[in-house]
């Protein structure tokens, strides 16, 4: 483990760690799938987390606001991507003034939140008028099916669709698209290969604390972000929910 890598705790995906490689592709995707919509706009990023996605928008955005309340986290980002001059910031009261940016960022972040309804206000106000929210968030329904509360202990609350576009809706936001990210043919092949879920191929061995075979660690290492797909069809079976909402 080097000083530019952070240790895995189980809270956010990182890259640079082996058998992460699965969980990171699928974040990195999203945000390749969204970059195009931040071209030569100021955007913030609310969790930015370890930095990778706020870098891959810093490329196509005029400027990216990467703001995360971690201390250590930030440290991290600052090392590794000093370009991005990352702040640190509550995200139920965002230290950005009211309709400074066109586009806020939040991926993978807001089942993290307590208080959900209070940051999407807080979005709908850092905004300017006609400014874009883009967001994603694990599906409840495929997630942690047939549970009332998350499987993962740092999940506060988990969303289906239905209940994104709701909380959206009811923040001040219109809502211009709802989809899934799923897996494309590969990781369709992949979870045929490893009884039916690639996904539980790898939890069941990481919890157990077993070594992994050689044919999954190759597979995992293999995967890149061309292997998910986004369609708005079917969001129920989707794995994560990526919604475009804007400020009216």
């Amino acid at each position: 483990m080097t000083e530019d890598v952070l240790p895995l705790t189980g809270e956010r995906t990182v890259p640079g760690i082996a058998q992460e490689n699965y969980w990171f592709r699928r974040h990195e995707a999203a945000y390749e799938l969204l970059a195009p919509r931040c071209a030569g706009r100021t955007v913030l990023e609310a969790g930015c987390g370890e930095g990778y996605g706020a870098d891959l928008l810093s490329r196509r955005a005029t400027r990216v606001l990467a703001l995360d309340y971690d201390a250590h986290t930030l440290a991290h980002v600052r090392r590794r991507y000093p370009h991005l001059g990352p702040t640190r910031g509550n995200l139920a009261s965002l230290p950005v003034r009211t309709g400074s940016v066109q586009v806020v960022v939040n991926l993978q972040v807001v089942e993290h939140l307590w208080d959900q309804p209070q940051f999407l206000r807080e979005c709908h106000r850092v905004l300017a008028p006609g400014g874009e929210l883009l967001i994603s968030t694990p599906n409840r329904i495929t997630f942690s099916p047939g549970r009332d509360t998350p499987l993962n202990p740092f999940h506060t609350r988990e969303l289906s669709g239905d209940e994104l576009s709701e909380l959206l809706r009811g923040s001040g936001f219109a809502v211009t698209r709802m989809a899934g990210l799923g897996h494309g043919p590969r990781l369709r092949a992949l979870d045929a290969a490893h009884g039916g879920s690639f996904v539980d191929a790898q939890l069941d061995r990481s919890l157990a604390g077993e070594p992994w075979p050689a044919q999954l660690a190759e597979d995992v290492a293999g995967i890149t972000t061309a292997d998910f797909v986004l369609s708005a069809d079917d969001v129920d079976a989707s794995l994560d929910l990526v919604a475009i909402a804007v400020r009216a």
